[in-house]
């Protein structure tokens, strides 16, 4: 969409994904290799219960299932900017998440072009929101 076509308060709900056991590890043992992402029966006796992911993949699965969305097409410029990212709770093996994501503000800049700020809230299967950060692009007209 073009910087001129948003709207805000617009809202857009996108597809889900479910994280294995095996995604998260993964994840951990490349981008953040903690015990509660990578050891299970330390995990269990820690504060979690188990394993979980961390929250930088959840984060990058939250920008994933948003952009995947396709709503900035071929007229995004660049990421400008994220702001209060909120880790609410964990998200564990075999969680489906899924992403609502609001337009909350518009600033209009040179040449038609402007910064769209989104609010991503990511919900697992039981409705709760594990994930929440405002994610800011300059979009072209």
């Amino acid at each position: 969409m073009k910087f001129s076509e948003f709207k805000v308060g617009q809202r857009y709900e996108t597809a889900a994904i479910t994280l294995s056991k095996e995604d998260i590890m993964r994840f951990a043992e490349m981008y953040d290799p903690q015990y509660m992402h990578l050891d299970e029966e330390k995990a269990k006796k820690g504060r979690f219960g188990g394993l979980i992911a961390s929250g930088m993949q959840t984060l990058n699965v939250s920008f994933r299932l948003w952009i995947d969305v396709g709503i900035y097409g071929e007229h995004i410029i660049a990421g400008t900017g994220m702001n209060q990212l909120q880790f609410l709770k964990p998200v564990y093996p075999g969680d489906e998440l899924h992403v609502i994501a609001e337009v909350i503000e518009l600033r209009p800049r040179r040449a038609g072009n402007g910064t769209v700020t989104v609010l991503l809230s990511t919900y697992n299967q039981k409705g709760q929101n594990v994930f929440r950060a405002e994610l800011s692009a300059l979009v072209d007209n």
